[in-house]
């Protein structure tokens, strides 16, 4: 039986300090989270291993997590980051690359206002130095920067590269077709040996209070463009729960994929995680 995997989980401690995003704003998950409160998710959907993602723009949170991972045999990986623009960035990913949980490394892309950061010369060798050591560039990227996510999977095609929640595209009609035609020109131009797409992160895009059938498009939508051999499904727990439970995320993703082979399924549901990261 295939063990299945949720790519995309966090875990947080407030009074580390570095989750500036997290206010008491966001108070459905304004709280100390723990691998443990993920496991118990998870369990009970036969989950039995997951990515635990960065939350924070600093290399201790990526300490803090590999601590907090190593003490828990579920966690099969890690995405974490570094400051690509610091003189030892190079070193840094060595750092990371020695430990057998690091995974990957995930910029911001999202909070930082150039969408063209990621193809600064100064992070070029960055990347070069993360292919070369197997390292993930999780992409946390809106549509904006679809085509600078292209050229850096151009640039650099040894680097394995998985698009964080569909790219967090805007869930609403008049946004739709855009969106999905830049999708398909990324997914076209790259194989999947190359770059993957995370089923993730749909719902909290969607407006406050909206079902989780409202991303059903754009859910369907992923499937064509990727298909199920670069398609890798994830919860983003806890911050999933601005939109909904970790339920009814799953129930809703099993249907939306209940029409694929079991092999199919399989690959969503864990095999492509693996085979990226190397779990």
């Amino acid at each position: 039986m295939t063990q299945m995997i949720d790519a995309h989980f966090h875990a947080w401690q407030l009074d580390r300090g570095d989750y500036d995003w997290l206010t008491p704003e966001l108070w459905p998950i304004y709280r100390d989270v723990k691998i443990s409160d993920w496991a118990n998710q998870a369990d009970v959907h036969k989950i039995k291993g997951g990515v635990l993602v960065q939350a924070a723009p600093t290399f201790e949170e990526t300490l803090f997590l590999l601590h907090q991972a190593h003490m828990h045999p579920m966690v099969k990986g890690v995405v974490g980051w570094i400051d690509m623009l610091a003189e030892d960035a190079i070193h840094k990913v060595a750092l990371c690359a020695a430990s057998p949980k690091l995974k990957g490394l995930r910029p911001m892309l999202q909070d930082i206002a150039d969408p063209n950061w990621i193809l600064q010369p100064q992070i070029q060798p960055v990347l070069n130095a993360m292919a070369e050591r197997n390292l993930v560039l999780d992409a946390l990227i809106k549509p904006i920067h679809i085509q600078q996510i292209l050229a850096v999977s151009r640039a650099h095609p040894s680097l394995k590269i998985v698009i964080d929640h569909g790219a967090k595209p805007i869930i609403h009609k008049s946004e739709m077709l855009s969106w999905e035609n830049q999708m398909k020109q990324l997914a076209q131009a790259t194989d999947n040996h190359q770059v993957m797409c995370k089923l993730s992160g749909l719902w909290t895009e969607a407006a406050r209070g909206q079902p989780v059938v409202s991303v059903q498009p754009w859910g369907k939508a992923l499937l064509e463009i990727w298909t199920p051999h670069r398609l890798i499904w994830g919860s983003d727990w806890p911050v999933l729960e601005l939109a909904g439970s970790y339920s009814a995320w799953r129930e809703f993703s099993l249907k939306l994929i209940a029409h694929y082979s079991k092999g199919e399924q399989d690959l969503i549901l864990g095999i492509n995680a693996k085979n990226i990261y190397k779990l």
